[in-house]
């Protein structure tokens, strides 16, 4: 049974149909990929999803609750999780204090100080940042971190309110080849042990196809493919969208499609 359905969802922009009554369905433990050139309208899809945005039309139901009209906040109540293309954390605070937030925020809790969250719940944080493989930098500022290090944090942080939806925007953006893989396979990892399902937008198609479990193409707003890898990769249109010619994902991915 899947977990996120989407059904008939639509966006415009003035005279703009950014978005044509798309529709597509995500279980648990899974990873969809959204993937399309620019202008496609992964973007604000992806936004919709997650409430930064308003669908005109459609209906976005996660567990059967509907999404659609709710703010951020509330989608993240229903258990919705968000990483964002540039890494966001607290670079005044250490490692483990970003986790410890973000737990404060998860029991509904307030802080005056940044005191409130060193006291808070710091075993269970170590716990995720060991699942991350940051436990051992837990008490360092996270200003000095490794881009690739803020990445898992921010990892950390998005699944400390146990989300049973983690949305990723362009997860491995600015990384190197090296480390967009030890991000991904962790993310995988985390998906498979806590049944949690994953959409991610990602133009890093040597990431896409080694990791995804399905992916979902858009054109022009609209839903011209979906299916597994292999579908995808063998699909005429699809690389008639990326390439304007009958070329395959053969060659390297991540270099066409820059």
């Amino acid at each position: 049974m899947s977990l996120l359905q989407v059904s008939e969802l639509g966006k415009s922009f003035g005279g703009v149909r950014a978005v044509d009554a798309i529709g597509f369905e995500i279980a648990a433990g899974e990873l969809l990929a959204l993937i399309g050139p620019n202008g496609a309208g992964k973007s604000t899809t992806f936004n919709m999803v997650g409430g930064q945005l308003q669908a005109d039309t459609g209906s976005i139901r996660l567990d059967g609750h509907e999404l659609r009209g709710l703010k951020p906040r509330e989608i993240w109540r229903r258990g919705v999780g968000r990483t964002f293309q540039i890494a966001e954390t607290f670079s005044s605070l250490t490692v483990v204090e970003n986790v410890q937030m973000a737990l404060l925020s998860a029991d509904h809790k307030l802080y005056s100080m940044w005191r409130a969250a060193a006291r808070h719940k710091r075993d269970e944080a170590l716990d995720l940042l060991d699942q991350v493989g940051m436990k051992a930098q837990a008490d360092r500022p996270a200003g000095v971190l490794a881009y690739g290090d803020v990445k898992r944090v921010e990892l950390a942080v998005a699944i400390a309110n146990q989300p049973k939806l983690l949305l990723m925007d362009e997860p491995t953006a600015g990384m190197t080849p090296e480390e967009r893989n030890k991000l991904m396979a962790l993310t995988k990892k985390l998906v498979i042990e806590r049944r949690m399902a994953v959409l991610f937008t990602e133009h890093s198609m040597d990431v896409v196809f080694a990791y995804a479990d399905r992916m979902i193409v858009l054109a022009r707003g609209r839903l011209i493919a979906q299916g597994k890898p292999a579908e995808i990769r063998a699909d005429p249109q699809v690389q008639q969208v990326y390439f304007g010619s009958g070329a395959t994902f053969e060659k390297p991915v991540a270099e066409a499609v820059q």
